[in-house]
């Protein structure tokens, strides 16, 4: 997940009684030279580590080929954008905390491939409230409800490029990705969507469902993520072949997309206090991840 040297933790009213963090642990911005309020704290910085290495960016892209990103230790301002009912109300107040965070003001977060975006909302977590999160689970077996801590230090990347090579994909230089189709055999080049992307297809969605017509969710992210078929790049003709593209390449297609996106692996071990079951169980991210109790 995040990491040079660290991860996530859990915890609301407690929110405010963290423990300092140690300078040496984590490198530091140079001090203000406005030191006006008497007050010399200098806000340490935290490297959060991409799941995507920066591969999928284009050369114009702050994050094109970096492996890391740095962001700085979450505080009180931050914590004004999560209480704020406006900024709730539209459901951008984590935005609005992951914006704030970055050091680099160049990033787009919308620009953000989907995995990177959960690095850096985990990392962010860590430096806020620590590695530790605190949440209410239901064990698989005796269903019965407990909390658990779960060590958010521990969530790892998925390693896309083991996949990748696995898949017979091959990387291009133009941060794209190239795979042959197993029915039809047609060489198609695809990318990965970003968080404007998916804007605009849950725009075109909700338009649609406005006006009572067909659902073409399918087509539509297959249009949105098909770079080139077989080297031909016009919007047309990636269209037409999406219309007629047989299921089985559809799926496979698609499961592929699902494979090689570059993210986070929230699976931990779980062993239920109650019952004592031991199994894997994927970290819930739920209201309390940005207020732990």
């Amino acid at each position: 997940m995040s990491r040079n040297e660290g991860r996530v933790n859990p915890s609301q009213d407690e929110a405010l009684e963290q423990e300092e963090p140690t300078p040496m642990s984590y490198p530091t911005r140079p001090p203000s030279s406005d030191d006006s309020s008497g007050f010399n704290w200098t806000n340490p910085t935290y490297f959060v580590d991409l799941p995507s290495k920066g591969k999928f960016y284009p050369p114009s892209h702050p994050l094109h080929d970096k492996e890391q990103v740095e962001i700085k230790y979450m505080t009180a301002k931050e914590e004004d954008y999560l209480t704020s009912q406006p900024l709730l109300r539209k459901g951008i107040a984590i935005d609005r905390v992951l914006e704030s965070v970055l050091i680099d003001k160049s990033i787009d977060l919308d620009g953000l491939l989907l995995g990177d975006k959960n690095a850096i909302m985990v990392g962010t977590r860590i430096t806020g409230y620590g590695e530790e999160y605190n949440v209410n689970v239901t064990c698989p077996k005796c269903k019965g409800d407990s909390d658990y801590t779960f060590n958010l230090e521990e969530i790892e990347n998925w390693d896309f490029e083991s996949k990748l090579e696995e898949l017979g994909c091959e990387f291009t230089p133009k941060n794209t990705v190239m795979v042959k189709l197993p029915l039809t055999e047609v060489d198609v080049e695809i990318r990965l969507l970003n968080g404007h992307d998916d804007k605009k297809l849950t725009d075109q969605a909700n338009k649609k469902n406005k006006k009572n017509l067909d659902s073409s969710t399918l087509t539509d992210q297959l249009r949105a993520f098909i770079v080139s078929v077989n080297g031909i790049d016009s919007p047309f003709a990636i269209a037409n072949f999406v219309s007629q593209m047989p299921a089985r390449d559809s799926k496979f297609l698609r499961n592929l997309y699902v494979d090689i996106a570059p993210n986070i692996d929230l699976t931990q071990e779980f062993e239920c206090p109650r019952c004592g079951h031991e199994a894997d169980m994927e970290v819930p991210l739920g209201v309390n991840f940005f207020w732990p109790e």
